[in-house]
């Protein structure tokens, strides 16, 4: 299967849109402590977007039967959404599953 050249410039532009979005969502949501933060939050998200974008967009789409609805490039916009929106709490809750196993360790160690 080959792809022409506008249509993978569109799926990347759809990508980047999606995760564009999904990670201003995201820093409007929760309001982050600084710039800093800020940025980071939304690099994050953008790269969380364009790399997990795809196969987020097939799951999502699959688990509410519209794939055969969807052309690629709004499967791509919506997975990258998704995975941008959901980046940041998904790094959150891993950070506090790390925190308390680690803090147990060190208790313990004591």
């Amino acid at each position: 299967m080959s792809i022409e050249d506008g249509s993978l410039a569109a799926l990347w532009g759809a990508k980047f849109a999606g995760a564009a979005a999904g990670s201003a969502i995201s820093v409007a949501y929760l309001l982050p402590h600084g710039r800093r933060e800020a940025a980071a939050r939304f690099m994050i998200g953008i790269v969380t977007g364009l790399v997990f974008g795809a196969p987020a967009g097939m799951a999502i789409a699959d688990r509410l039967a519209l794939a055969d609805r969807l052309e690629p490039a709004e499967l791509a916009m919506m997975g990258s959404a998704a995975a941008s929106l959901c980046a940041w709490w998904a790094l959150g809750v891993l950070a506090r599953f790390a925190a308390t196993l680690f803090a147990g360790k060190a208790e313990a160690a004591r």
